[in-house]
């Protein structure tokens, strides 16, 4: 399994918030498949960011035409090489 992170860039309009709803029910549910790490949404920037674990760029691709949303988007694929951070950690000894 490897990881993907995907940038997208969005413009909102009256629809796209209708389907904000559905969106987070699927992102929802590939987080609890462990299969997106993280989703991060700026509102300043209209831009997103979501790390993925997946064989491929194209799985990751499949995964991205499955959200009502997707029409909204313009994203980039990046395969990573280096995933760190306190997630990937394990916890800190602590002496009782």
């Amino acid at each position: 399994m490897q990881k993907f992170q995907v940038t997208i860039k969005f413009e909102m309009d009256d629809e796209f918030m209708t389907l904000v709803p559905p969106h987070r029910t699927y992102i929802n549910h590939l987080i609890n498949k462990g299969i997106i790490d993280y989703y991060v949404v700026s509102m300043e920037t209209q831009r997103t960011w979501i790390t993925f674990s997946a064989n491929s760029k194209k799985e990751v691709e499949e995964y991205l035409l499955k959200s009502p949303l997707h029409k909204y988007w313009d994203y980039e694929i990046d395969e990573l090489f280096v995933v760190d951070g306190n997630q990937y950690r394990l916890p800190g000894v602590q002496l009782n």
